[in-house]
């Protein structure tokens, strides 16, 4: 075997410390969910609940492997955003941004931490009340996670990525929902959060994805996200774009002072993972970084938005495909809901989400002892399952 190879073997699911990290990184960004669901109250700033679910990954992360000879790359891997009623996601806004959260706000928290570049997202949507939630926003928050729940029982080896998408359709239909259009869940590599496996939240003409095949040892950031509205989410205002990628196959000469200034922050600080302007010397960033956004040398992630009134629930989790099935290893329990709405007389929902979880593998001592090391405790009853009272 060539190092290549040993080098390639050594980056997948295969190897022991590469689950320990993708499951170190997923302990860490579940509690910094946590941590941020705990702080949403009425009035609460919510660039504030951002940094401080930044802050949290950080030093959690920097914490790790700080005695070790070669050093291992750690942080967020995506930051956190906010996003409350008709926004549908990205939004985190600059340290100036006054916007607070009120009572009754559904509020769509989404964020990421990697360490050594294998990366754990997770995305968990909130209302600030206390009792259960109901009306439509019990039906669109039950809508987003009954289709993860199906999503995450479907994105099997040897199944199809277009399985998910007719599959998580049904379900918000039920719900008298629509599912997000534009959202794509990926497959997930060592320093790629975006990979080329891709699983589309909604099919049509104009948005084609290559067939795929789910395959063991793959890891997938699975993304639902649900709407009450007719889920075509739109651009309103350029200005809210605050996080940005590396496009790291693109060059150009930069003309502008500020933007050659700039690029060469991003390029020492965030070669590779998305990164919020928060973090860049912010009087010269907005300058600057439209000229790398205009010669696509940045990719932007839009603050998008459905119409006013509309609700939208959001929830994304990691699932890493393991020999004995697949381990979802990012979640938050959802608050109670009350539904006037049931899948009852949906066989072929809860067909599918009668489906196993896990694998039931049948073999000798050495083999079980294995299994039983790559589980988690996310192995038992998922805290994500649907905590529900139909009425």
């Amino acid at each position: 075997m060539s190092d290549d190879e040993r080098e390639e073997k050594e980056l997948d699911l295969t190897s022991s410390e590469v689950v320990t990290k993708y499951k170190g990184a997923a302990e860490i960004v579940n509690k910094a969910l946590q941590l941020v669901v705990s702080e949403c109250k009425p009035k609460a700033k919510i660039v504030d609940l951002c940094e401080k679910g930044d802050a949290f990954i950080k030093e959690q992360t920097g914490n790790m492997y700080k005695n070790v000879k070669k050093k291992i790359e750690r942080g967020v891997a995506f930051p956190t955003c906010i996003s409350v009623n008709n926004t549908v996601c990205h939004f985190s806004p600059l340290s100036s941004d006054e916007t607070i959260l009120e009572e009754g706000d559904m509020v769509k928290i989404d964020m990421g931490c990697h360490i050594d570049g294998f990366i754990a997202v997770v995305a968990h949507t909130h209302v600030v009340q206390g009792g259960p939630v109901t009306g439509r926003a019990a039906d669109v928050l039950a809508a987003a996670n009954t289709a993860a729940e199906v999503a995450l029982r479907l994105v099997r080896p040897g199944r199809k990525n277009s399985d998910v998408t007719e599959a998580i359709q049904k379900v918000a239909a039920a719900y008298d929902c629509k599912i997000v259009e534009g959202v794509l869940s990926h497959q997930m590599k060592q320093f790629v959060i975006d990979g080329n496996k891709v699983v589309l939240s909604v099919s049509n003409p104009d948005t084609r994805v290559d067939d795929a095949e789910f395959e063991e040892n793959e890891v997938y950031s699975i993304d639902i996200v649900t709407s009450t509205g007719d889920g075509k989410p739109k651009l309103l205002d350029e200005k809210q774009t605050t996080i940005y990628k590396r496009a790291v196959d693109k060059s150009y000469n930069l003309k502008m002072k500020a933007s050659r200034f700039i690029f060469s922050e991003i390029s020492q600080k965030f070669p590779i993972m998305p990164f919020t302007a928060r973090d860049l010397e912010e009087k010269r960033a907005r300058l600057g970084l439209v000229e790398c956004v205009n010669h696509d040398l940045l990719q932007p992630y839009p603050v998008l938005h459905e119409k006013p009134g509309d609700l939208v629930a959001h929830i994304k989790f990691t699932v890493l495909l393991m020999p004995n099935g697949s381990d979802r290893i990012t979640s938050h329990a959802l608050q109670e809901l009350t539904l006037a709405k049931t899948i009852e007389d949906e066989p072929e929902i809860k067909t599918w989400l009668a489906l196993p979880v896990k694998t039931k593998k049948k073999g000798g001592g050495k083999k079980k002892k294995a299994g039983k090391k790559g589980e988690s405790s996310q192995a038992e009853p998922m805290e994500g399952e649907p905590n529900v009272a139909e009425s």
